[in-house]
């Protein structure tokens, strides 16, 4: 199915859960540019600074609601007033490390704030499609040196890898006992290792290294050997937005698991990862972590056969243009530019 993006979002009323995060904030974005209409869902951001203030986002939103996914009352009453006809599900505690330090937290938003959304969903008679966002790492991680399919086992060594594996059970459970006879599409996405301008969250290569560049310290690598699917985050947002088309129109054609990740060619380990950004950040200075580590998935891929296929849609940005684009964005920030401009720019030049 293709279906005219340009076209197809004009006054969709679009509610979206963590609307303030790094992903939700790029996703907000371009749904208003696209001429929806916006609605948010959310605890305050999380880092200081962040790409939801920083790129001013708040201004563009047509309901914008602090508060917490595992609050059924509010987020029930937050979805009732917004009346949407497309959901997004990215309200999550998605680090790994962090999941070490805070189990509860990590099982109870990643799970019972599915569980609460998808109910709170039902009550809704005007909603036509869900896209749960989990990620690449539901999976049974068996370090395989091939990518993973839709129709591999879920697993999750650490906690929030376990917690994703369960919201992608929780989504199967709510699609085939309540959301396929009523009529209403709910898919789940996955993405690999998602990088971009905007993005200062904790434990993450790409801001740990930029930090390090702010402060003129060595950065320390923990994983120099591990390899990711690393892909900017407009790549699987805009297969969000092609799944949550394709769901409004053929509900249950579209209605399963969806992986959005980049060419094969650019499953890259983290060290070559460091070397290419450091080619547009000069005077970067690096060295390897040797204090132990909690345990991270080595080896990790996606197999995209099923988008490209169905929904036409496939990576526009290589890795190397993904990092000289966050090299672009964080000196645009660094001089005090319009950051909403230049993240409406890079999305142009994306859809281009």
């Amino acid at each position: 199915m293709v279906i005219n993006m340009t076209t197809f979002w004009e006054n969709k009323r679009v509610f979206i859960t963590g609307h303030t995060g790094f992903k939700g904030s790029w996703l907000s974005l371009w749904l208003h540019s696209l001429g929806a209409k916006v609605f948010g869902y959310s605890l305050p951001p999380n880092t200081t600074p962040a790409l939801f203030e920083v790129a001013n986002i708040a201004s563009l939103l047509n309901g914008h609601t602090l508060a917490d996914i595992r609050d059924y009352t509010s987020l029930s009453n937050a979805i009732a007033e917004a009346n949407p006809d497309i959901v997004f599900h990215l309200a999550a505690q998605p680090l790994v490390r962090r999941s070490y330090v805070d189990p509860i937290e990590t099982y109870s938003t990643n799970v019972m704030g599915t569980v609460n959304l998808l109910q709170a969903v039902r009550q809704s008679a005007h909603v036509k499609a869900v896209v749960n966002i989990t990620t690449d790492k539901c999976y049974e991680n068996k370090e395989w040196v091939w990518a993973y399919r839709e129709n591999e086992p879920m697993g999750g060594y650490d906690p929030y890898s376990s917690s994703k594996g369960c919201a992608e059970l929780v989504t199967a459970s709510f699609r085939n006992s309540f959301y396929e006879n009523a009529g209403i599409g709910l898919a789940s996405a996955r993405a690999g290792n998602v990088i971009g301008g905007g993005d200062w969250s904790d434990d993450r290569l790409i801001p740990d290294f930029l930090r390090a560049i702010d402060a003129q310290v060595t950065l320390k690598i923990r994983s120099p050997h591990a390899t990711r699917p690393w892909q900017h985050v407009l790549e699987p947002l805009k297969g969000y937005l092609l799944l949550a088309q394709a769901l409004h129109q053929e509900p249950q054609t579209y209605a399963s698991a969806w992986n959005f990740g980049p060419h094969e060619q650019d499953a890259k380990e983290v060290a070559w990862i460091v070397k290419k950004l450091a080619t547009y950040m000069p005077e970067t200075q690096w060295e390897i972590d040797a204090n132990p580590q909690p345990h991270e998935a080595n080896l990790l891929k996606l197999d995209s056969s099923k988008a490209r296929q169905y929904l036409k849609w496939h990576p526009a940005w290589d890795l190397e243009m993904a990092l000289q684009k966050i090299a672009e964005w964080h000196l645009a920030w660094h001089t005090q530019q319009d950051m909403q401009a230049v993240c409406l720019s890079q999305i142009a030049a994306h859809q281009a």
